[in-house]
């Protein structure tokens, strides 16, 4: 009963925190280009995490290093430069939503190329969950994105690479503590992350007063939104179910909805209300074993 409690509080609290990382992204890209803040987020993580848990690594066994290099590929590294280039042409909120077909990448992937067992109320919630995201898309008016649509196919890679790694990590790293799997992450993307960093002249503009305030956002992002939610994100993979815990990414658009609504006073419409309702609907069934 514990564990079950727990992984809906990491469940809220996941969602609401990358809900809300969006327009972090969003105010970071205002002093700063799309690969310096993939870069910088990275950075600012993988500092905190080995300040943190620099004690876990000897714990890794060797073999398991592959994995640790695939999931920091596929679950961080190539997924924050697309999600930083799709945020420069299209809204956050829309960028929300299409993140939202990580549970259905995830369960057929799942079921393809790793015989993960999925119940039938597991796939009534994925399904559920993904209209209630359809209403949302329906609601919006569509902002400034309409001639950025070919961004968006980044979004929908990520959300695919994001399949990927959490049918890695429950099948080859649930062993592993949640804080060890991401100090190794990141140890693997430090080095890369400064190297990118280095060669798209960051340091020659890094006094600039909108940089300086970029890197306020970033650093929050980085080190809340990346770092320590990262650790608390296997955590939730190994308490629940890959479905599941990927349905997180139902509640992201929710959220973004909610801050536009309570923080930047925007109107929320009945449609949008009903789509997020059908969300926590879908979310309910998809935790169901």
């Amino acid at each position: 009963m514990e564990n079950n409690n727990t992984k809906w509080y990491l469940l809220a609290f996941l969602g609401a925190v990358w809900g809300s990382s969006f327009i972090l992204m969003q105010m970071g890209l205002k002093g700063v280009n799309s690969v310096q803040l993939g870069s910088l987020r990275i950075v600012f993580a993988g500092f905190f995490l080995l300040l943190v848990g620099f004690k876990e690594i000897p714990k890794i066994p060797l073999y398991k290093w592959k994995y640790i290099a695939l999931t920091a590929i596929f679950g961080t590294f190539v997924p924050v430069y697309l999600f930083a280039i799709a945020l420069s042409k299209i809204d956050g909120s829309v960028s929300s939503i299409l993140n939202s077909l990580t549970p259905l990448n995830t369960l057929l992937i799942g079921i393809i190329f790793f015989g993960i067992p999925v119940q039938r109320r597991q796939v009534f919630g994925v399904i559920i969950g993904f209209i209630g995201c359809v209403l949302l898309v329906l609601s919006e008016n569509g902002g400034n994105t309409s001639e950025n649509y070919y961004y968006a196919i980044l979004i929908v890679i990520a959300s695919l690479f994001y399949g990927i790694n959490v049918n890695f990590i429950k099948k080859y790293l649930s062993d592993l503590k949640p804080l060890t799997i991401s100090t190794g992450n990141f140890l693997i993307m430090l080095f890369p992350a400064l190297l990118v960093l280095y060669f798209s002249d960051f340091f020659a503009i890094a006094t600039d007063e909108k940089v300086v305030t970029s890197l306020g956002f970033i650093a929050i992002l980085g080190i809340v939104g990346t770092g320590f939610s990262n650790i608390l994100f296997f955590r939730l993979i190994q308490l629940s179910s890959p479905v599941f815990a990927s349905s997180v990414t139902y509640i992201i658009p929710v959220v973004a909805f909610m801050l536009g609504f309570f923080v930047m006073d925007e109107s929320l419409s009945l449609l949008q209300g009903l789509g997020a309702l059908i969300v926590l609907v879908g979310v309910y069934f998809s935790s169901r074993k």
